[in-house]
């Protein structure tokens, strides 16, 4: 019978760590987003496959859909968090996944792990106001509330490892090369330019009636 701590299955993450071990490309994975801009500032971004263990995983098992937008402040109408706000999503979700899984493989048992995160952000950079403003977070604070059975100084491990270990943590504090390119969309609906000068339904009629009048 497996034995899960923490809800994580401990002996599933000891064969999936020997099973990389043995074969390191196993260990390769490509996650993907796509984005829509719906209006202003309102964006919908969505989850579907990735790559990884050596395969394709085309789907999930569920649809992942998710607004970006701004607070009226910034010009939006609160739809959903903005983009800067999912990084902090991202990261406390990374960093409270690498903690738990950390005590689960040392059989420290969790009751509760919470956390808050504010990042610092000057809109001057975004709004080119300021060359000397960052576009970015300037700091990201982290506060973590955690209930388990462990000392004081195992807590502090576990929030030490979640940081060594952490993704995202890794993304936020790291430079990551990003290349971006761009593709010419075709219009959805073009009118020829004989199109726009031919006269529509109602002024052929028009014309059509003139003409018999002039001939009557």
């Amino acid at each position: 019978m497996a034995k899960f701590v923490n809800g994580i299955d401990v002996e599933g993450l000891k064969n999936t760590i020997g099973a990389i071990k043995e074969k390191p490309e196993l260990a390769s994975f490509k996650f993907r987003a796509s984005n829509k801009w719906i209006k202003g500032t309102n964006n919908k971004a969505t989850v579907k496959g990735y790559y990884g263990a050596g395969e394709e995983h085309d789907m999930r098992a569920v649809s992942m859909t998710f607004d970006e937008d701004e607070p009226p402040v910034l010009l939006g109408n609160d739809k959903g968090p903005n983009p800067v706000e999912w990084v902090l999503v991202g990261l406390s979700g990374c960093l409270t996944t690498s903690l738990v899984a950390y005590a689960a493989a040392k059989g420290i048992e969790l009751r509760s792990v919470e956390s808050e995160l504010e990042g610092d952000l000057d809109v001057r950079g975004f709004l080119n106001l300021d060359p000397n403003v960052r576009n970015g977070y300037q700091n990201i604070r982290v506060h973590f509330k955690i209930d388990a059975d462990a000392s004081d100084e195992e807590v502090r491990k576990l929030v030490e490892i979640a940081q060594q270990r952490s993704p995202v943590f890794d993304i936020v504090t790291h430079q990551v090369p990003v290349q971006v390119d761009f593709e010419r969309m075709a219009a959805r609906s073009q009118v020829s330019s004989t199109d726009e000068r031919r006269p529509g339904k109602a002024v052929r009629a028009r014309m059509v009636r003139r003409r018999r009048g002039m001939h009557a």
